[in-house]
């Protein structure tokens, strides 16, 4: 099988490996998407992929740790069919055919946050596939039956690879806030979890204002459900929030921009008893006075991913209010163009990009 690579210092290579064959409690997954992910960049842009996550803390190099020399297939937002199961698979819970969402974290199994669906959390460090292990930016995939979630047939492949991360992410912050149709949420970064945070916050009836300082994605928010769009170029946005809520300010805010002043931005944009999810990787969260905090009443939570049971709820809310997911990836590539892919990607000025396989 055929699978992405990133070399370092922008580079990849589409490299040859031996197709997978299941262990006991494993599936093999036949890719069918596979979506391309902002935090895809780091690893891509690294001087050294390998050495940018050992500093990470993901890995260890060297004696007793990988091999310097291994190449790690990227991707980390997968979707497909069960190509073939291992024996200890239960039949009635996956089997060849279904058509599934790839939970891309691995952990231990057995700490007390992999037992609630928290990989990612997992007290013995965990394995996030596409930069520890092998991501599905390939023809085929292995991974464990326990990370696999049952598609519903009303969305399509696509769908399934925004759920597997980016969209579900906005999904678990949502949750994380307990934002219902009482709040009005305020949106800073409207970029593909940005912007599925727009659409999923709409359909919950929730009114949603999205800020950003790129004309397009401000357009594209206000198509995709937003009830107000601020571009945070040539407006303040704390400032036009506070107009637009007679002077209150939104009940909850979410920052999908990275950076200090998008934080900063979000929290001010809140009102007493405001409460914000800080999602995006990147800039510290830098308040200067007392009361933009404490005097407010203000609740700060941080927000990363969700959990395997929060992406299966993510999917099945996509199906029953019909959010058109597949709208948020602006391209669409084949396995053999991930070179332009990425290059395109690495530009950050448009949409989503996804992997699609016959």
């Amino acid at each position: 099988m055929r699978g992405v690579v990133f070399t370092g210092n922008r580079n990849l290579e589409v490299r040859t490996f031996e197709d997978p064959t299941p262990g006991p409690d494993d599936a093999v997954i036949r890719m069918k998407a596979s979506g391309m992910c902002g935090s895809d960049l780091h690893l891509y842009r690294a001087n050294n992929p390998l050495e940018h996550m050992a500093k990470q803390g993901l890995i260890t190099l060297g004696e007793g740790g990988m091999d310097p020399e291994t190449r790690i297939i990227a991707g980390h937002e997968p979707c497909g069919v069960i190509e073939a199961v291992g024996r200890n698979v239960r039949p009635d819970r996956f089997k060849p055919g279904d058509r599934v969402i790839v939970f891309h974290y691995e952990g231990c199994g057995t700490c007390d946050h992999c037992r609630t669906g928290w990989n990612q959390m997992c007290d013995e460090g965990t394995k996030p596939h596409g930069h520890v292990l092998n991501g599905g930016h390939s023809e085929y995939m292995r991974v464990p039956a326990s990370t696999l979630v049952k598609m519903p047939d009303e969305i399509s492949f696509v769908a399934g690879a925004a759920v597997a991360c980016g969209t579900g992410t906005a999904f678990g912050a949502l949750v994380r806030l307990e934002a219902s149709a009482r709040d009005t949420l305020a949106v800073f970064g409207l970029g593909p979890v940005g912007l599925s945070a727009v659409q999923l916050a709409a359909a919950m009836g929730i009114e949603v204002i999205g800020v950003d300082i790129d004309a397009a994605r401000v357009a594209q928010a206000k198509r995709f459900g937003a009830a107000h769009v601020i571009n945070g170029q040539t407006h303040d946005p704390v400032e036009e929030i506070h107009k637009l809520t007679r002077g209150k300010g939104v009940s909850c805010a979410m920052d999908c921009a990275g950076g200090k002043l998008p934080k900063q931005q979000a929290v001010r944009s809140t009102a007493p008893w405001g409460r914000i999810a800080l999602v995006a990787v990147g800039g510290d969260l830098d308040l200067v006075a007392w009361n933009d905090m404490i005097g407010k009443q203000r609740t700060v939570l941080g927000s990363w991913t969700f959990p395997i049971t929060g992406m299966k709820d993510c999917a099945w809310f996509i199906a029953d209010h019909g959010i058109a997911v597949d709208d948020i990836f602006s391209d669409r590539w084949s396995i053999d163009e991930a070179e332009t892919a990425y290059r395109e990607f690495d530009k950050q000025a448009g949409g989503k990009g996804v992997f699609v396989f016959d």
